[in-house]
């Protein structure tokens, strides 16, 4: 495992890609040290380079940051947080736990992957969910854009990606069923429908497991990475599949007149309440991220609902 240093710049946050290599950015106020943590596969016990950012340079006000020659996309990574873990404070760090860029483009899911593990003392490593450095500048959108269309002359179809097409009679090839690329083959069914927009159901990668034991989320009401399409939509089993494959999902409704409207959940996040798993936010900047009650030991009910899981 080789340790290098590369200052890098606070600004824009996420990985940003460069000829030269990458920027990382993430926000921190309170970490002592933050390690930026480079993967070789989604299931990786160890990284294969750290990168242990301090205070006096690779600091910018409460931006941990640093540059990394060579790195391209696809580039698995996620972040390690030092500090205190004092709840009462609104502070729970642990470095213990991978953690995820909170704006990253992309997300793998690793075959094992375990919330417990997230959530109980130990490192978690080989079980944690990855980000995946993309280059956005990459995608040929051919000149797409915004349809624009008025709101009185618009038709709407609220529609869960998965749900829409995972049952044989949705006439989809079983490869794709359930995927970004299924609903792809059904935009002749929703012109015929005379639809003029489909509303997603949350399509940002969520923690499947958040849910009762036993069963599985299946709304995606537990989103833990908000720049991502979530993983397990895509029928392309690479890293930066589902970005590519819910980008050309958006041109082909598009081309067809449909306008894309999503769905998005900021009140509440896959972590939970104070027994839920360290996977992003809570691990980097608790007190900033959500809204705590006076004891800081707890969360605002005001922020977090209840939504309903059922097997996927």
């Amino acid at each position: 495992m080789r340790r290098e240093s590369n200052i890098g710049a606070s600004h824009p946050p996420g990985a940003t890609l460069s000829r030269a290599g990458a920027n990382f950015s993430v926000l921190s106020r309170s970490a002592t040290r933050v390690d930026l943590l480079l993967f070789d596969h989604a299931d990786d016990a160890r990284p294969s380079r750290v990168l242990e950012l301090d205070s006096g340079t690779h600091r910018t006000y409460h931006y941990w940051h640093a540059f990394v020659p060579g790195v391209k996309a696809g580039q698995l990574y996620g972040y390690r947080a030092h500090g205190p873990f004092e709840p009462a404070r609104g502070m729970r760090f642990d470095p213990t736990k991978v953690l995820l860029d909170p704006y990253g483009r992309g997300v793998v899911v690793p075959p094992k992957y375990s919330r417990e593990a997230a959530a109980q003392p130990g490192d978690n490593a080989a079980t944690a969910m990855k980000s995946v450095v993309a280059d956005p500048s990459a995608y040929d959108w051919e000149g797409d854009a915004p349809l624009r269309r008025p709101s009185a002359r618009t038709i709407i179809y609220e529609m869960h990606v998965r749900g829409f097409t995972r049952h044989p009679s949705s006439g989809v090839a079983e490869a794709k069923r359930g995927t970004y690329a299924g609903l792809i083959e059904k935009i002749p069914y929703l012109q015929d429908l005379g639809i003029t927009a489909v509303e997603l159901l949350p399509i940002f990668q969520f923690d499947a497991l958040d849910a009762p034991l036993g069963r599985s989320n299946y709304w995606g009401y537990a989103p833990v990475s908000f720049f991502a399409p979530h993983q397990a939509y895509s029928s392309r089993p690479d890293a930066l599949g589902p970005l590519d494959e819910f980008r050309d999902m958006v041109k082909a409704l598009h081309r067809a007149g449909i306008e894309v409207i999503l769905d998005v959940v900021f009140n509440h996040t896959a972590e939970g309440n104070e027994n839920g798993p360290t996977l992003c936010h809570r691990g980097l900047a608790n007190d900033l991220y959500y809204i705590l009650e006076q004891d800081r030991t707890f969360y605002s009910t005001r922020s977090m609902r209840t939504t309903p899981s059922s097997a996927a």
